[in-house]
């Protein structure tokens, strides 16, 4: 996959951006970074956007700006010429496709029927943009091209917001999501920096769909496991042995012998473990690889290399 789109994958959200006024892209972006959102598609819904998107590739090099709403090769020409990085479009639109193929720039056309999809299978483009996202479906259409696409992921936009984000982020075949409720036009005309930082940073927890899986507890020996595997029992989590552990309920493991961490270990599942891990990362966490479990070709268990209160921490992709 090109390093472009990766790393939109890695950051889940990219925020689009329709900008009247070319004096406020820097201050935006620098608010969507602060908020922890390095990205962004500038619309070519204004006459502005050209503009924009020099004033963020000057200010910000190595930024992954990209081109929205670009319906026609001279668009992406004068895109791409202001310094974007990647090219959006509503529809699939072979010119405009085509157009940047030859020349190498990441392109992400629009799709909401199998009928494109294919066409842009033909051009070997495996992530798309699915728009409009509700008025198309929403998540009932991605699931049903699951079946027949399971190559393609979706980049879905268009009516999505903190309220079902959720909804898409939960799907193996979402590989971002494509939205503008952290960069209102309101907020970005009364220049409320701090407005897109907040919302940023709550979109940017959010995706990851942190929740808490089990928490393990290290048993010195088998008196003392089978003496806290008793206690759990009487609070009515029935215990299932294994070869490792005992599980009382879903979310109490009593460990057989020591494991990592110095009292135990806590899990978090989460959506997509590689995003949450490039998340976490900024936090100076990293994961330890030699125990990353693969399920389907996707990371789905990975322990983190430094404990908190004690405990070791893991995240496992959610079902």
């Amino acid at each position: 996959m090109n390093a472009i789109l990766a790393k939109l994958g890695e950051i889940g959200i990219i925020p689009v951006i329709k900008i009247e006024n070319p004096g406020n892209a820097v201050p935006l972006v620098a608010a969507l970074i602060e908020g922890g959102l390095p990205c962004a598609e500038i619309t070519f819904r204004t006459d502005a956007a050209a503009a924009s998107i020099k004033a963020i590739a000057d200010a910000f090099p190595g930024f992954p700006v990209g081109a929205g709403t670009v319906i026609n090769a001279s668009l992406a020409q004068e895109a791409v010429d202001s310094g974007a990085q990647f090219i959006v479009s509503p529809g699939f639109n072979p010119a405009v496709v085509d157009w940047c193929i030859t020349r190498g720039i990441p392109v992400i056309p629009g799709v909401n029927n199998p009928s494109a999809i294919e066409a842009a299978l033909e051009r070997n483009l495996e992530t798309l943009k699915f728009f409009p996202a509700e008025a198309s479906g929403g998540t009932a259409m991605l699931d049903a091209l699951s079946g027949p696409f399971p190559r393609v992921s979706f980049i879905p936009t268009g009516g999505i917001d903190l309220a079902n984000l959720s909804l898409y982020a939960r799907r193996a075949n979402v590989h971002a999501i494509g939205g503008s409720w952290m960069v209102r036009s309101e907020l970005i005309e009364k220049a409320d920096w701090q407005a897109v930082t907040n919302l940023a940073r709550e979109a940017v927890v959010a995706i990851q769909g942190f929740s808490f899986a089990h928490l393990g507890i290290n048993s010195p020996d088998a008196e003392a496991q089978g003496a806290t595997s008793d206690f759990f029992s009487r609070l009515g989590l029935a215990p299932k042995e294994g070869t490792s552990s005992i599980f009382n309920g879903s979310i109490i493991e009593v460990m057989k012998n020591p494991f990592r961490g110095a009292m135990g270990h806590i899990g978090f599942s989460c959506w997509n473990v590689e995003r949450s891990l490039a998340y976490l990362a900024g936090f100076g966490f990293r994961p330890v690889m030699e125990t990353a479990k693969y399920e389907r070709g996707r990371l789905s268990v990975v322990y983190l290399d430094r404990e908190v209160g004690g405990f070791a921490i893991h995240l496992v992709r959610a079902k």
